[in-house]
């Protein structure tokens, strides 16, 4: 489905996910503002759609650790005279470490990333997108939003906050002609667990239970067209996440201090 001359918002775009949202809708004809911290790959995301694509694809490096940075990122978009009509928070992240261990600044970090930035940037675009009676947003939960908490780790509570806003702003914004979607993946190929120290427990899980970027972003993007606030990319991940809610609370926490690869040793 091409959507014409408009403009998209993509975080952590400079790899993974964020990447081949940048791919899927420089091909669908929208024009682009790639954002992440690493302004190289970003340069070269931008030349490489360029060679492909007949868009305007314009780069800034932000670290969105940094309060300031989602009112800087849109100030930077009016600068450049475009208006958001698509945003993808996909930036992310993920603690590894023992809450108790891990100093302050890399917990608010982290919630600075996964909550607060995802928050405001959402709330800024928002307004515009209503009033132009169009808007697109995409906000990355995770399937472990349905799963029980894992020891030591915010994540599962971070990604049940980004579905749950998700789907509370879809019900505000869907008659001015804005949908709003929690899109869930599953383990996912891309660089994540090498930037959070954890591949060596991802290698070792089942290859069934992967999914390319490209097969993620494909399922995301076709839900918020439709209208879903809810997309949970995968055969598999339906199947996981349907049986995951009606677990008790109390086998839950189990499953969470037991069951979560992940955990801290």
């Amino acid at each position: 489905m091409t959507v014409p001359t408009r403009t998209a918002l993509v975080t952590g775009a400079s790899a993974g996910i964020g990447a081949a949202f940048a791919e899927l809708l420089a091909a669908e004809g929208l024009d682009l503002l790639l954002v992440a911290r690493r302004e190289d790959r970003l340069k070269e995301l931008a030349g490489t759609l360029s060679e492909k694509h007949n868009g305007r694809y314009e780069i800034l490096s932000a670290d969105l650790r940094d309060g300031k940075a989602p009112r800087e990122i849109f100030k930077h978009a009016e600068n450049l005279g475009v208006d958001i009509d698509v945003l993808i928070n996909n930036a992310g992240l993920s603690g590894k470490g023992a809450f108790s261990e891990t100093p302050w600044d890399e917990i608010a970090g982290e919630l600075q990333v996964m909550v607060t930035a995802v928050t405001e940037l959402t709330h800024l675009a928002a307004p515009g997108m209503r009033d132009r009676g169009w808007g697109r947003i995409v906000n990355l939960s995770s399937l472990a939003a349905f799963q029980p908490p894992g020891a030591s780790l915010l994540y599962t509570g971070i990604k049940t906050y980004i579905l749950n806003m998700s789907q509370a702003l879809d019900m505000e914004l869907k008659s001015y002609g804005v949908n709003v979607t929690a899109l869930c993946p599953g383990f996912t190929r891309s660089e994540f667990h090498d930037v959070m120290g954890t591949r060596s427990q991802a290698d070792g899980l089942p290859g069934v239970m992967w999914q390319d970027a490209d097969d993620v972003v494909r399922e995301g993007w076709e839900a918020v067209m439709k209208g879903k606030p809810v997309c949970v990319p995968g055969s598999l991940n339906k199947v996981l996440s349907a049986s995951m809610r009606p677990i008790p609370n109390r086998v839950q926490y189990i499953l969470g201090k037991t069951a979560n690869p992940f955990k801290h040793a």
